[in-house]
């Protein structure tokens, strides 16, 4: 575990002096930073950034036709309840001690675990049973031993965005080592070391102290070897808002049978500078990772979109089972009000329309312990995302 010089070095490095602070009733602490000196300007690549305040495109007029779903209610950040940052600030949630002391090192704080595969691939399977074929080339998926996922996939040469609505709800986190994602990723790059933007909800105890449902953001450039970090943890986002705290807690949220709620979420990359741009709700935008420093294939396009869950854990794919929950908890045979699921799903390509992936499969790892499901509710309307388990259960033990 760390040292306390070590942790106390990191902490002046990822708690920027803040301009105006705001304490939240949840507990976290929202310091309003000067935007030039958020964690971005950490990196070398970007010490001499020109920070780019919105995209070059409007992307209000990227509007994808969806039922008018009344049911549906766009969820906040709690500590939104006690103030907001001034205008020339970012909104960014402060790194406590205990924060570092609970991760595994300092230099480890705030990364992803890294990937371990096993050797062989499993082929994706089509609806039909069939695998898509690319290029008259099997798409496989490689096997990872320490995460579970059950995703929707589209595979293309010319993604520059992707977005989704995703039903937001607090599943069960067995321990604390261990978390739980919905979200949307873009991949491209080689299956060994591929770059990745995501975002959505995510309950991580031992990033965040406790089992709410936070709002989080992700890259990395080397398939999360040694590059890049949840949120803020390290420097390459440049958030422009200072109305979205990365890490903050997300309310309220969905309840079996009951009020389903959701957040919106878009990365989009701006044809004109290449930056890729992260949105929240259809116009609230939050910032951008910058390619051209950043990035290498993620510079030009995606090549992979995925939607769904993941849960990261030592204990997915061998018994006992983890008994962390994906999505709501419960499989995704068990549809709205139940399940938990992504609708108004959506990539951009650079036509910069807004439209359904031509092709989609889905993946799960476990079937028997978390499920992926496209279910069209009626024709003529877009399919629903449907994922998630429970983990252990009697057939995943």
């Amino acid at each position: 575990k760390a040292n306390f010089k070590d942790v106390e070095e990191k902490l002046k490095q990822l708690n920027k002096p803040a301009v105006k602070i705001i304490q939240s009733e949840d507990g976290d602490i929202i310091d309003c930073v000067e935007i030039y000196k958020q964690p971005a300007f950490d990196h070398p690549a970007l010490r001499n950034h020109v920070i780019q305040m919105k995209p070059s495109f409007d992307l209000k007029e990227v509007k994808i036709n969806s039922k008018n779903d009344s049911s549906k209610l766009s969820v906040f950040q709690t500590w939104q309840k006690s103030g907001s940052c001034p205008e020339g600030t970012v909104s960014i949630r402060r790194i406590r001690r205990e924060d570092l002391l609970r991760a595994n090192s300092v230099q480890q704080f705030g990364r992803k675990p890294q990937e371990v595969v096993l050797k062989s691939n499993t082929t994706i399977e089509h609806k039909d049973g069939q695998s898509p074929f690319f290029n008259n080339t099997k798409f496989t998926m490689p096997t990872i031993v320490n995460r579970s996922a059950a995703t929707l996939v589209t595979v293309g040469y010319n993604h520059i965005g992707a977005k989704a609505d995703i039903n937001v709800w607090t599943p069960n986190v067995e321990s604390e080592d261990e978390f739980t994602t919905a979200q949307v990723w873009l991949k491209a790059g080689p299956g060994d070391n591929f770059e990745s933007l995501e975002s959505g909800w995510m309950v991580n105890p031992q990033l965040y102290g406790d089992k709410k449902t936070r709002f989080f953001a992700h890259w990395t450039k080397d398939s999360y070897k040694t590059t890049g970090c949840f949120d803020l943890h390290c420097s390459g986002f440049v958030q422009t808002s200072s109305k979205v705290a990365f890490g903050g807690a997300l309310e309220p949220v969905s309840t079996e049978f009951g009020q389903q709620y959701y957040i919106n979420v878009g990365i989009f990359m701006d044809p004109n500078t290449n930056n890729w741009w992260l949105k929240i709700k259809e116009d609230l935008i939050i910032g951008y990772w910058p390619a051209s420093t950043l990035l290498f294939y993620l510079n030009h396009s995606s090549t992979l979109v995925e939607w769904g869950g993941q849960v990261y854990s030592s204990n997915v794919k061998k018994k006992p089972h983890t008994k962390t929950g994906m999505g709501s908890g419960q499989f995704a045979s068990g549809l709205r009000g139940n399940a938990c699921y992504m609708d108004n799903i959506a990539i951009v390509d650079f036509s910069m329309q807004l439209k359904y992936p031509q092709w989609v499969g889905t993946w799960a790892d476990e079937q028997y312990c978390y499920t992926a499901l496209n279910y069209q509710e009626g024709y003529g309307t877009l399919p629903v995302f449907y994922f998630g388990g429970p983990g252990q259960n009697y057939n995943c033990p």
